[in-house]
């Protein structure tokens, strides 16, 4: 079976790119390159077996560290399957121990990790002249928190507030935690 892989970073990106001819089944999402933990990437994992290819258009698609892009393929092959980088030209299979084929991995690996640095680099360069500029504000909040309190003043368990407001339970937690401190100071 011939299982594809795409990933993009935000929603402002188009996977179009990213061809991936004659695949079974293509799994898709929209995430950071820098978070291993892809939920998409982690059902690919699982579903493949013994025998699959597993095609991505590119390195930088499937890892932007070199130790998870690492991991990540041995993982493959470990499992009996083979993954080709359409892009680089480049197949790993556990009957293919090509030396070349694993230093471009690496090189590329290191390339794609360095350009991640860059990127964040020149992301806090610019967050810093903004807020030097008083023109940075932050993350807008989206927790709603006077509804976490006026939830939990009725007897609403965090896990319900959580589950009605589609945030996390450590959200509430945290937004109860800093209200009490408020609190605390107001009556001082």
């Amino acid at each position: 079976m011939r299982i594809g892989y795409r990933r993009i970073s935000s929603d402002t990106q188009n996977m179009d790119r990213q061809e991936l001819p004659d695949c079974d089944r293509v799994f898709e999402e929209t995430m950071s390159g820098a978070v291993r933990e892809r939920p998409q990437l982690n059902a690919l994992l699982d579903h493949i077996r013994e025998g699959d290819e597993v095609v991505v258009h590119e390195l930088s698609r499937l890892a932007r560290s070199l130790i998870d892009l690492q991991g990540i393929v041995q993982t493959i092959v470990d499992k009996g399957c083979s993954i080709t980088f359409l892009a680089e030209r480049l197949t790993f299979s556990a009957d293919n121990d090509d030396p070349m084929a694993k230093l471009q991995l690496h090189v590329m690996g290191a390339f794609a990790e360095f350009e991640r640095s860059l990127i964040r680099k020149r992301q806090a360069e610019g967050i810093a002249k903004a807020k030097a500029a008083g023109k940075f504000k932050g993350r807008q909040p989206t927790i709603e928190t006077e509804k976490v309190i006026q939830m939990h003043k009725a007897n609403i368990s965090p896990t319900e507030i959580a589950q009605y407001l589609k945030i996390s339970r450590s959200s509430v937690y945290r937004a109860l935690k800093e209200h009490q401190a408020t609190t605390t100071e107001e009556r001082l």
